[in-house]
């Protein structure tokens, strides 16, 4: 019986991680890929994992890789691969919110949130954002989020929805149908983000949105739908 491959140890990201992703960008065909397969393998996934198992084993959780390829399926672009490499923490033992890495050419994305709500989700994301007892408290967490260099993404409505007020004095929060806050590093000078510089970066991203989270988890909570009906 062979013997079980020892996991990947962090060491940071390579120029030849970059350089990979600006290859792909230029060339997103299967046989490319294929020619540039040790280094996505070692230097690109196998970093960003070897990271985020890292960082698991400090916080908690189980990592989730995604895959390389793209879903063509439905889409008018039919190149085979996407041009970032992103993972989860999820399962974590003190926030629902899965702590997110990607890697790509422009650099390291970390961030974290709630980035899909079901509908009931979405329903009590709203009544809380409005209610004057709940609400400013997610103002403030947000803030301090932005006030650590932090953006705020996801999905969100062109003004109030239904049933709110346009000028609540929230309304750019609830606006939003998820709420993710997360902040890219870029490359050194060499044209690498060594070990250090990863790690702390997305320690501080995520230590940054702890209260976001928080009041995520305590008014959001996870969905009770099935999952069929999401």
């Amino acid at each position: 019986m062979a013997a079980p491959i020892a996991p990947q140890s962090f060491h940071g990201f390579q120029p030849e991680a970059f350089a990979w992703f600006e290859g792909l960008e230029a060339d997103n065909s299967r046989a490319w890929f294929t020619a540039h397969r040790d280094v996505y393998e070692k230097a690109v996934r196998g970093e960003l994992e070897a990271m985020l198992e890292e960082l698991a084993d400090e916080l908690g959780g189980r990592v989730r890789m995604f895959r390389q390829n793209r879903d063509v399926r439905f889409s008018a672009d039919k190149s085979p691969y996407k041009t970032t490499t992103y993972g989860l923490i999820i399962d974590r033992p003190e926030s629902l919110a899965g702590l997110y890495a990607q890697l790509s050419g422009a650099g390291l994305f970390a961030g974290t949130g709630y980035h899909v709500l079901a509908r009931d989700q979405l329903a009590r994301f709203r009544d809380a954002i409005a209610d004057d007892a709940s609400g400013p408290a997610l103002e403030a967490a947000v803030g301090a989020a932005r006030a650590a260099g932090l953006e705020l993404y996801g999905e969100a409505l062109r003004t109030a929805p239904r049933g709110f007020p346009r000028d609540h004095p929230r309304a750019e929060l609830l606006r939003h149908r998820s709420l993710v806050a997360g902040k890219r590093l870029e490359r050194g000078r060499d044209g690498a983000i060594t070990r250090d510089a990863a790690l702390d970066h997305a320690r501080a991203t995520w230590a940054a949105c702890a209260a976001m989270n928080a009041w995520l988890d305590e008014h959001v909570r996870d969905s009770e739908e099935p999952e069929r009906r999401r």
